[in-house]
């Protein structure tokens, strides 16, 4: 959800949907400048609102204060919520 990034495409971020897929759980993707219905075999959403609502846990790399309504579901790297 970093500003202007799309790092998740080559981002530990893939191993970890690997893993939860691998469980049988649906991942989905939430990429507002990912112009592709799906990566990396996962649906993709442009439509935060829909994706907060729809997710009962969230996996980012950074933290955003987009986040903070659904923040007891959201796991990040970005323990001090700034890097």
């Amino acid at each position: 959800m970093e500003s202007n990034s799309d790092n998740f495409r080559a981002s530990s971020i893939q191993g970890v949907m690997k893993r939860v897929k691998a469980k049988g759980v649906p991942v989905v993707v939430y990429g507002p400048t990912l112009d592709a219905p799906e990566f990396f075999g996962s649906e993709v959403t442009h439509d935060l609102v829909k994706f907060k609502a729809e997710c009962d846990v969230v996996v980012a790399n950074r933290w955003s204060d987009d986040l903070a309504g659904v923040a007891d579901g959201v796991y990040t790297r970005d323990l001090l919520k700034r890097d």
